[in-house]
């Protein structure tokens, strides 16, 4: 993909190159077909691309909107699933981006942009360049991808990407921690870091929606994906199909300024100032393209700010914090009217007792955690305790019911039943600061480095 430098431009007024006479290498021909067949096919395919131009109007769209796509392609990546791969290819709803059928339909996509890629080769042959098309299809990648930039970015910018480690984290061993739960707790124990990350990347998408600054924005991009794509990589998280497509898709945008790129940050030649290619001949009709191009930048980061907002108040560091919040620790433990002594061998008393805003957990006396749902009335002073249900439709199993009192803002009482079984729990509140990673902070002198 090339373009012709017109006297015009010296003047700061790029013009529409009307010239025929620029004839593209075959290479270069038969790679453009194949990347406007393949990156047009993903990011229509890939329902999350276009998801976020629905901007603020995405809040009242079905909630399995932003999988259609995939959902609609089920019985093609299916059949080649079970016939090329031999396994089970099914779309499931759970967050991964690198499930077995992502992998199945990004083959899919391959072998259809190939064919597309052959059969546009054969009947346009006669063919020498695709100037005005290039211009067009860059405009479409670079909007999917300052739209990809501002949707990850304000996720990090109003931090719910990465929230705060929950309580229960704070009890886990870390060597009991998976790689991506170790990324995770890291950025999110620092939310101005987090915040940080988020604007560059948010930087990047708007410079993307603007032409003139579309470079910059690509480059700024470049840098910020690359490292997103190899904490994927090295921490084991499953978003690694989408964070090389769109590191691709910066390089996709950059391709046609690499000459100039290369000669200002490399060669150290002159160059003539990087420019992205018009789309109409009329000056008119391209101003309202660079309007229509910022509109949708405000849109989407209006959408992007309310979808954040509203993350951040259900279940984010704003979300209402639930009644009993925090670490109890169990003092005693009576079933059946005999106290439990705090053994490790004990395998009906609990450690501790724990109420967050993503749920609830007890710790048994052998350190292990038990997740639970728990229902709190605190006007009734009832908690019921339920075992998670395995499958959205079932129902969770109950297997404790208590009344509480707080005989103090640290003190907590139970009695009830736990698996049919009389018990009496009194508890004690931890105190929250006790841990250096909630409470260290930030210290400008230090004489000596802090790691514990």
């Amino acid at each position: 993909m090339g373009a012709v430098v017109s006297p015009e431009r010296a003047h700061g007024r790029p013009q529409w190159d009307s010239s025929t006479d620029l004839r593209w290498h075959p290479i270069t021909r038969v790679g453009f077909r194949m990347c406007v067949a393949y990156f047009g096919l993903f990011c229509l395919v890939f329902a999350q691309i276009t998801f976020v131009f629905a901007g603020i109007a995405g809040r009242w769209l079905p909630e399995d909107a932003i999988l259609w796509q995939m959902q609609a392609l089920d019985p093609v990546t299916g059949w080649v699933g079970r016939q090329v791969f031999g396994v089970d290819a099914v779309l499931h709803d759970s967050g991964s981006g690198d499930q077995a059928v992502i992998w199945v339909l990004v083959f899919c996509l391959l072998v259809v942009a190939a064919v597309i890629t052959a059969l546009w080769t054969a009947l346009d042959r006669g063919r020498s360049e695709y100037t005005r098309s290039s211009a067009w299809f860059l405009v479409f990648i670079r909007l999917c991808l300052a739209g990809q930039m501002i949707f990850y970015g304000m996720a990090k910018v109003i931090p719910t990407q990465m929230s705060s480690p929950p309580l229960a984290a704070l009890l886990q061993p870390y060597g009991e921690f998976s790689p991506m739960s170790v990324l995770w707790m890291q950025v999110g124990s620092s939310h101005p870091y987090e915040i940080l990350l988020g604007s560059a990347e948010v930087l990047g998408g708007l410079l993307l929606f603007l032409p003139r600054t579309a470079t910059l924005g690509a480059m700024l991009s470049l840098v910020s994906l690359a490292q997103v794509f190899v904490l994927n990589m090295t921490f084991d998280v499953p978003v690694k199909i989408l964070s090389f497509h769109l590191v691709l898709l910066c390089l996709v945008v950059l391709a046609p300024q690499a000459r100039r790129l290369a000669n200002v940050l490399v060669l150290e030649r002159p160059s003539e100032p990087a420019t992205q290619p018009r789309l109409f001949r009329s000056r008119r009709a391209e101003r309202v393209v660079v309007a229509v191009q910022i509109f949708l930048g405000i849109w989407v980061l209006l959408g992007c700010v309310r979808t954040g907002w509203d993350d951040w108040h259900e279940y984010g560091d704003g979300a209402p914090k639930p009644p009993l919040y925090g670490i109890w620790n169990v003092t005693e433990f009576d079933m059946d009217g005999v106290p439990l002594p705090p053994l490790t061998t004990e395998e009906n008393r609990w450690q501790r007792l724990v109420f967050d805003t993503g749920g609830a957990m007890y710790q048994r006396m052998d350190g292990s955690r038990v997740p639970v749902v728990a229902v709190v009335d605190p006007n009734a002073e009832t908690i019921v305790l339920s075992e998670p249900a395995q499958e959205a439709s079932a129902q969770p199993n109950r297997f404790a019911s208590f009344t509480f009192e707080q005989p103090g803002p640290d003190r907590l009482v139970l009695r009830g039943l736990v698996n049919d079984r009389p018990v009496t729990v009194s508890l004690d509140a931890l105190d929250l600061d006790s841990f250096p990673l909630r409470s260290r902070g930030f210290h400008w002198i230090q004489d000596y480095p802090y790691f514990r």
